[in-house]
């Protein structure tokens, strides 16, 4: 669930152009390689991607993601599968910047692994690249406050 409101804050904060913060990146896994985070959006180019279609498929993203983790959470390997399905599988979206779909295909790839998965081990550490991936994507959006 804090994922999903750290979602919701950070769209609030790209409506209300709070985009010229300098970004902190999280830490990564040590095991995971999550891609180097792209130059910071310009107000332009952010205004190529902020409407309803896109915003509307990025909570649907954020929202398949809580509930990868919560099945993970409460030990439910096939809930979580199916979320990660979703996340590995969908049609994507026209108007994402070049930059960003690096962590795109590396967070697809992640959940594909826990759709793959065998058990809830082997589900956790991809389920983790995920999380960073969509993270290190908004920090390099500029829509993640510190």
């Amino acid at each position: 669930m804090k994922l999903h409101t750290l979602l919701i804050v950070g769209f609030a904060l790209s409506m209300t152009g709070c985009t010229e913060k300098e970004q902190a990146m999280p830490a990564a896994v040590d095991e995971v390689q999550t891609p180097p985070p792209a130059a910071e959006a310009s107000p332009a180019k952010a205004q190529e991607w902020q409407n309803d279609a896109f915003l509307k498929h990025m909570h649907r993203h954020a929202d398949e993601l809580d509930e990868l983790n919560l099945a993970l959470a409460d030990g439910d390997l096939d809930a979580a599968k199916a979320s990660a399905n979703w996340l590995s599988r969908h049609d994507g979206i026209s108007g994402i910047p070049p930059e960003w779909k690096l962590y795109l295909v590396d967070m697809r790839e992640a959940a594909d692994a826990v759709a793959e998965a065998t058990d809830l081990e082997a589900a956790r550490l991809p389920a983790e690249r995920i999380t960073e991936n969509c993270q290190s994507c908004h920090i390099a959006a500029g829509i993640v406050g510190e």
